[in-house]
């Protein structure tokens, strides 16, 4: 009997396990931060994620996983992001992969972009993945990447900060000592240039961060809090005694009040969201709370050493399904809202858990723990006073039809009296289910869409992206069942698009492929209008093999000085100036002479594998005429031989040589030195001729 019971208790136990795991699946908490257009001008085109269609962007739209962008001849457009500033210069596309707490994930296959990392903390990614490199930001710094427009060379130049590149089968860290341009997939292909000048671009650039760098308000906000900059040109800072430091806007009409000037728009995963159309709109619309202070109103922040939780509108909506509103034909349909004061509890409209519930509240205001935890998941809670809602015009509203098709909300809002707001009660979400245009917005449909082949580049990725996000239509009949509450992400995921959207084409590292990362040899820079492909320091990397044990790790051996201290072939110590080597001038590119093929000696075939011979341009030892062919060593075995001087083989040194087929060692105990070979009778090393 009492095993029975146990039994019984165990699966109990086990069912209640089960349901919690399913249900902690069931509200996966939503990305705690997005990114936004901080900035555009000119031609900018936007498609939100799962979509085809191009809009105009839109000021303060919130971005995040599968948005696109596209900046068109003369534009420009920034992006803020997670502690980053991303700028687009004309002729850029940029995807968002990959967007949440931990990661920020870009694709850049065509265009310039420079980035400005000002925070980056030790467990946060941020990737910049073009159609020949992934390049990962590693310090807070400076940064420019640019893809030509055929998308078969990336440069990235490092003007402060350090970052690494990842190639198939090679890995390289770059720093501000040496800018870089590969070409290919393997980072085999490389040429280092001289530091461009700042350009107007750059100098764009330079200008926007000083916004940011000289803010005033960064030291009343949490870092978080995307947007903070522009409050300085806007508004005020002023010490209430109730809340503390409340920032007053000056430069707003008489009747103004906050969430009037903007639009609705239905954003995945959060649903109905703000975007207001003000350019200091985006912090006090998605973070802390409103106050009317005698008739003025003034934005309280969060804490500031508190992670700021993004929202996508920190308002209560009024009357439910059945709130009406009358308009000259007579009543129609209507939603309403006003701004959350502070200390009162927002009440996502999605699915999260209890953890995600306190901090989107506690972050954006001063609430006590005991409050919060009474308003999640109790849908009862009816008898709370809201403070904003008795404010005259403070509340909102507009005709149903207006809220879903994006409309701005200052043209089509409607005056609603005292006495109906007192009536109606106050809900969470806005019972009203999205359209396509509730997706795309009110913006008109873009003339300057990308080409296709700017979106349909592979790119190189270090970091797997998640799987294409699923557009409104095979959305759009589940979130008419349940009007205004965003479908969880497990529904999401198992849903099959209707309209498939190109989504991006991704080729990632496999963790096997990913080579230990190598210091690349610095070069001098360039002359003043040296074209790239003449670029000192061209080279080419090494082909990703295995290396001996002692090699592994160390840096690319290419055109750095040798290791101090140690007596090369001449006898100079390494790591001291070497007089250049006296090398015969190369052809006319017209009449390039390639090597010719040299027929290596017939000696026993080898029992292990041999090192092969570097490549020409690692070679370089100065002639030494007049001295006898000297006994190769096992030592120097697989070293480069003298340059324009003919080897015991026959062949001209300088010139790429097979290697050579060398019979196995013997024994180590019987290790005995290899056998001189005597050289052919060849020419003189004046020209290049054949073995005989």
């Amino acid at each position: 009997m009492q095993m029975q019971s146990f039994r019984l208790k165990s699966l109990v136990l086990a069912a209640g396990v089960a349901l919690l795991a399913c249900s902690g699946l069931a509200s996966a908490d939503p990305p705690s931060r997005v990114a936004r257009i901080g900035y555009a001008s000119g031609p900018i085109s936007f498609s939100p994620a799962g979509e085809n269609e191009w809009i105009q962007a839109t000021l303060n739209r919130p971005l995040t996983t599968g948005d696109r962008l596209w900046a068109d001849a003369g534009a420009r457009a920034e992006i803020e992001v997670g502690g980053a500033m991303l700028r687009m210069n004309a002729g850029t596309y940029v995807s968002i992969l990959n967007l949440d707490d931990r990661i920020v994930q870009l694709q850049l296959t065509q265009g310039t972009m420079n980035v400005r990392v000002r925070r980056l903390d030790a467990d946060q990614v941020f990737e910049i993945d073009t159609p020949n490199l992934a390049f990962t930001v590693r310090q807070a710094g400076d940064y420019r990447i640019s893809v030509d427009t055929e998308g078969n060379a990336t440069e990235i130049v490092v003007r402060k900060g350090q970052g690494d590149v990842y190639g198939e089968g090679a890995a390289y860290r770059v720093d501000a000592r040496q800018p870089y341009r590969f070409t290919g997939t393997g980072l085999r292909d490389y040429q280092n240039f001289s530091a461009p000048r700042a350009d107007e671009f750059d100098r764009w650039s330079t200008d926007r961060d000083r916004g940011f760098d000289n803010s005033a308000s960064a030291r009343y906000v949490s870092q978080d809090v995307i947007g903070y900059q522009d409050l300085d040109a806007n508004g005020t800072w002023r010490n209430d005694a109730t809340y503390g430091n409340v920032w007053i806007p000056t430069r707003v009409a008489a009747d103004w009040a906050p969430y009037r000037d903007g639009h609705w728009a239905w954003v995945d995963p959060w649903g109905w969201t703000w975007v207001d159309d003000a350019p200091w709109g985006f912090a006090v619309s998605h973070y802390g709370r409103w106050t009317n202070m005698r008739g003025t109103w003034g934005w309280v922040p969060g804490p500031v050493r508190t992670r700021a939780y993004y929202a996508p509108a920190l308002v209560a909506f009024v009357g439910g399904s059945n709130f009406q509103i009358s308009i000259s034909s007579g009543n129609v349909g209507g939603v309403a809202w006003f701004p959350l004061g502070p200390r009162e509890v927002y009440r996502p409209s999605y699915e999260v858990s209890r953890g995600y519930f306190e901090r989107v509240n506690q972050s954006n205001t001063v609430v006590n723990t005991t409050v919060i935890n009474n308003y999640y998941n109790n849908s009862n809670v009816t008898n709370v006073v809201y403070a904003n809602r008795q404010v005259p015009g403070a509340v909102v509203a507009v005709p149903t039809t207006a809220f879903v098709q994006s409309a701005p909300v200052a043209r089509a809002a409607i005056r609603v009296t005292p006495a109906m707001v007192a009536s109606a009660p106050v809900v969470a979400v806005a019972t009203v289910a999205p359209t396509q245009r509730s997706v795309l917005g009110f913006a008109a449909v873009s003339e300057k869409a990308p080409p296709a082949r700017v979106f349909e580049r592979p790119i190189v990725a270090r970091t797997a992206v998640p799987a294409p996000t699923v557009g409104f239509a095979a959305q759009q009949q589940q979130l008419a069942a349940k009007p205004g509450k965003p479908l969880e992400e497990n529904a999401r995921r198992e849903m099959k698009p209707v309209a498939v959207a190109p989504a991006p084409v991704v080729k990632v590292i496999a963790p096997n492929q990913i080579a230990p990362l190598t210091a690349i040899p610095p070069a001098a820079p360039a002359p003043r209008g040296t074209p790239p492909s003449a670029t000192p320091g061209q080279g080419v990397a090494p082909a990703a093999q295995p290396q001996p044990p002692e090699q592994r790790g160390k840096p690319e051996q290419q055109g750095k000085p040798e290791q101090q201290g140690k007596p090369d072939a001449r006898g100079e110590q390494r790591g001291q100036p070497v007089p250049a080597p006296q090398i015969a001038p190369p052809p006319a590119p017209a009449q390039r002479v390639m090597p010719t093929p040299v027929t290596p000696p017939q000696v026993a075939p080898p029992a292990t594998p041999v090192t092969p011979m570097p490549p020409p341009d690692q070679r370089g030892k100065a002639q030494q005429p007049g001295k006898p062919e000297q006994q190769i060593k096992p030592e120097q075995q697989g070293k480069p031989e003298q340059q324009g001087k003919p080897d015991p083989r026959g062949e001209q040194r300088g010139q790429p040589v097979p290697a050579p087929q060398i019979a196995p060692p013997p024994a180590p105990a019987q290790r005995a030195m290899p056998t001189p070979v005597t050289p052919p009778q060849v020419a003189p090393p004046a020209t290049p001729v054949a073995p005989m």
